[in-house]
């Protein structure tokens, strides 16, 4: 066979390949197979896996929000499908990442995956130990506020992604920061209406950190812990009467019935005194009406940011009047903190709703987790 035959078929080989990637390019997404990964809880993420990708849908980035919000996650070397239309492309693996959220940093550990994180805005906000150990080597830089993100550390840390939070969507730093290539990806675990929905978000950094599978197991755990603890709790012939939060200037702030929060005092077998509320965010009320409506409550949970009796009777002495005042029965998760300050609570509490729900089956009924230790809630300090 003549050199010239050999070249030529070569040739056409090559052509037939070209033709056929731009077959596979001009694919439609509609026509391609994909499997969702099951979400029980939460309603805000949605997972579909391509063969040749996966595509990522955060139907609820913030407030209002006009449309989802896509990403797509690929191999470097693939190539997709013309038609796809998304709002960020991550190419896997990811090996640096930037987090804006505290409650970002749980999954990571999970995950086994923190040492991924290069910067963090606000680092005294964290309180993870093993997050602590690590900025104090240097490996996880501050970046400023995350209203205003110093985009020129961002850029020289070169990370693979930045997974945000927004509240309206707009973040200037953070838009400056996807025009220079980096993919931000906005995280919207805070706007699920159940603690379960929150915590299923481990899955969302599963599917991007390449632990899908243990991301499932993590959750499950934590799925399992909690309804035995909320069926523990139910053994309780006792249902004490319980009320929550505390004045911010002229009116009292607390959950509404329908509230996440108070979903957690049915959990834990307590009789919540604004249980027939609804709404969204938190109901305000006159003083008067809470000291009419809750007096006589055996149970005070999350006192605001006070951390003793004292503070509160300062801030204002009719508190006194509250049975759970006088019996000393208050109790707060602001006095739990890591080393510089951030409350532990708002860092892991939205991953670990089990051991949220523990604390307040230990407060309500002491007797059924005797030899257990509080994760997030303590006692109103008498001093």
């Amino acid at each position: 066979m003549s050199k010239f035959v050999v070249m030529k078929k070569i040739l056409w080989a090559l052509v037939l390949i070209g033709l056929l990637s731009c077959v596979n390019n001009t694919k439609k997404e509609e026509d391609l197979d994909f499997t969702e990964v099951e979400i029980t809880y939460a309603e805000g993420f949605s997972i579909h896996r391509y063969e040749d990708f996966t595509k990522v849908i955060v139907h609820s980035p913030w407030q209002e929000a006009e449309k989802e919000l896509v990403y797509i996650l690929k191999n470097k070397e693939i190539k997709l499908p013309n038609s796809l239309v998304y709002d960020a492309m991550i190419d896997l693996p990811i090996e640096k990442l930037v987090t804006t959220s505290t409650t970002h940093i749980p999954s990571l550990i999970a995950l086994n995956k923190l040492k991924k994180l290069v910067g963090f805005p606000n680092l005294d906000y964290i309180s993870s130990e093993a997050a602590r150990e690590y900025i104090a080597e240097g490996k996880i830089k501050e970046l400023g506020k995350n209203e205003a993100i110093n985009t020129e550390i961002v850029l020289e840390l070169d990370p693979d992604v930045i997974f945000s939070f927004a509240l309206e969507g707009q973040n200037k730093a953070l838009n400056k920061l996807q025009e220079s290539g980096i993919p931000i990806v906005y995280n919207g675990d805070w706007l699920e209406k159940s603690a379960l929905g929150k915590a299923e978000w481990v899955k969302f950094f599963g599917i991007f950190l390449g632990e899908l599978d243990q991301s499932i197991k993590a959750f499950e755990d934590v799925e399992q812990s909690y309804q035995s603890l909320k069926d523990l709790a139910k053994t309780s012939s006792k249902k004490p009467s319980v009320i929550a939060g505390a004045m911010h200037q002229d009116r009292w702030y607390l959950p509404y019935g329908t509230s996440w929060q108070a979903q957690f005092f049915e959990d834990a077998h307590a009789d919540y005194i604004y249980n027939h509320t609804k709404g969204k965010g938190s109901a305000a009320f006159a003083f008067e009406t809470v000291l009419q409506d809750a007096k006589q409550a055996e149970f005070w949970i999350s006192p605001g940011q006070y951390i003793s009796y004292e503070q509160l009777r300062e801030s204002n002495t009719h508190y006194q009047e509250f049975d759970a005042f006088q019996q000393k029965n208050i109790f707060t998760m602001a006095r739990t903190t890591g080393e510089t300050g951030g409350v532990l609570f708002y860092e892991l509490g939205p991953n670990r709703p089990d051991l949220i729900l523990k604390d307040l089956v230990k407060i309500f009924h002491p007797d059924l987790l005797t030899n257990e230790a509080f994760t997030f809630f303590k006692p109103l300090a008498f001093e």
